[in-house]
């Protein structure tokens, strides 16, 4: 009995070493969700569309809840984001990307691991290097009183999600 717990200790000691994939920082097209009369219109197909660069607007944050391409569905892109477009690509029809993301707890001193490493191969340098957990969009207060005050389309915007802080590039510091 005691070399099968030496045996599975051990294991579990050098599995805590090994660095696990995630899908933080991956490239991923942004969705939203169909509105009920496209879902209507179309009742068959899936209940997210692609969303294209004419539809945003930039320097702003931008969370797509439903992205196939990301483990956590979430996919994001900051207000720094380049989308880099070449001439010839239509803003009316070019789908709009980001990276792939997930919702994280800001770290502090007791975490052995960054919530937002990234180690995804084909992840960008500059999302490499400044990725951190930080708010998108609202503030945790400002989350809170929408899921109080219009808890249909607190859901209908933000699912199950409690929380402000995502995975994203830091925003560049202001002169």
């Amino acid at each position: 009995m005691s070399a099968r717990l030496a045996l599975l200790v051990g294991a579990a000691l050098l599995s805590g070493g090994c660095e696990v994939a995630s899908d933080i920082g991956k490239p991923c097209v942004l969705v939203r969700k169909a509105t009920a009369a496209e879902q209507q219109a179309e009742p068959d197909r899936e209940p997210f569309r692609d969303i294209y660069e004419s539809q945003l607007q930039a320097g702003q944050d931008f969370i797509s809840f439903g992205s196939v391409e990301c483990e956590d569905l979430v996919c994001v892109r900051d207000a720094a984001f380049d989308p880099k477009l070449e001439a010839t690509d239509n803003p009316a029809t070019t789908q709009a990307k980001g990276y792939c993301s997930k919702a994280c707890v800001p770290p502090d001193n007791t975490q052995l691991q960054d919530p937002c490493a990234v180690n995804h191969p084909q992840a960008e340098a500059q999302v490499k290097e400044t990725m951190s957990c930080r708010p998108l969009l609202l503030d945790q207060k400002a989350l809170d009183d929408l899921r109080a005050n219009d808890p249909a389309t607190y859901r209908a915007t933000f699912g199950d999600n409690a929380s402000p802080n995502f995975c994203a590039s830091k925003p560049a510091a202001s002169n």
